[in-house]
């Protein structure tokens, strides 16, 4: 008895270790808890349990932003996996901007897994302003908020568009722009985020709002990304609304292996419209964003690509 209960206890053990092996543990470096990234984040976490059947454990870590994500690609090891827009990517690679004398060699060593839901602009201006265009902002009052790549982006964009000093631009929270918009203290407010983005959708409902559109000539000025918002997004909304976006994409580094590499990115894309009918974000992504991904692709990302048949450039491979 005693030789069969130590057998049986050595077989429990060998089990468990090899069940231990089996299982693929990733650190998913995302954005703070309070923004619809770290939301992200989680279903992405609960796509890729349930999508491997519990063989791909995913951690998220809050973030303090994606500069912060690009710079601990240099020391992390292991299977670390962060999101940040493409562009951030290359200025660490060329030691520019934010990351000028900063610089570190294994920032070569990023390659991209898949894009997320990207940053798109929303210029939401309530139905009574009777605002339809841009030109149409002159003298109305508008919320842009403060630090946020919105605010930025917003404030860019009425320079561009020559209404720079022909706005009031108001002092409220972004976080109050609703409730600002729907009693006639602001016209409108700027923000930025995944669309349906949830600011945008309450204030569709309870309110009535325009989103704008952008034409060709903007979309230039603006040197960002077209997207389009397909109609029926937003409350009230009968035609899709032409805007801008900066592309997000999931990176990881050489660190990760090719297998892993290739069952997250394969796992991604086959959960992607399951987590669509929870968070419909998700449908925003489609295999068109894949252009926005520059640098180059992990080979275990290309591989699943590849057998897919999705579109690569020779630049991403």
């Amino acid at each position: 008895m005693n030789l069969i209960k130590t057998l049986g206890l050595a077989t429990l053990g060998l089990t468990l270790a090899f069940g231990a092996q089996a299982q693929t543990r990733i650190t998913y470096k995302s954005a703070k808890t309070t923004s619809s990234y770290y939301q992200m984040a989680v279903q992405i976490a609960e796509a890729m349990k349930a999508g491997s059947s519990g063989d791909i454990i995913v951690t998220v870590e809050e973030s303090q932003g994606s500069v912060q994500n690009v710079k601990e690609a240099a020391i992390r090891p292991g299977n670390y996996v962060f999101t940040t827009p493409p562009v951030l990517v290359r200025l660490a690679q060329k030691q520019k901007a934010m990351f000028k004398n900063k610089g570190n060699p294994k920032f070569d060593d990023i390659r991209a897994l898949f894009p997320i839901p990207s940053l798109t602009m929303h210029f939401v201006v309530s139905n009574k302003s009777g605002v339809k265009t841009f030109a149409d902002l002159e003298g109305k009052t508008i919320l842009l908020g403060k630090g946020s790549f919105g605010a930025r982006e917003g404030a860019k964009y009425l320079k561009l568009f020559g209404l720079e000093g022909k706005v009031t631009l108001a002092n409220v929270e972004l976080s109050n722009a609703v409730p600002a918009l729907k009693n006639g203290q602001i016209d409108g407010f700027v923000t930025a985020g995944s669309y349906p983005a949830p600011n945008v959708i309450e204030a569709a409902a309870g309110t009535g709002v325009t989103v704008l559109t952008l034409n060709d000539e903007q979309i230039k000025k603006s040197k960002r990304a077209r997207l389009v918002i397909p109609a029926g997004t937003y409350a009230g909304q009968d035609a899709p609304i032409t805007t801008t976006s900066l592309p997000v994409v999931a990176y990881t580094t050489t660190n990760m292996d090719d297998a892993t590499a290739y069952a997250l990115t394969k796992t991604y894309w086959s959960q992607k419209a399951s987590m669509g009918k929870g968070a419909a974000w998700w449908n925003g992504v489609s295999k068109d964003l894949m252009k926005h991904i520059t640098g180059k692709i992990h080979p275990g990302a290309l591989k699943y690509y590849k057998e897919a048949g999705f579109p690569i450039t020779a630049a991403q491979m």
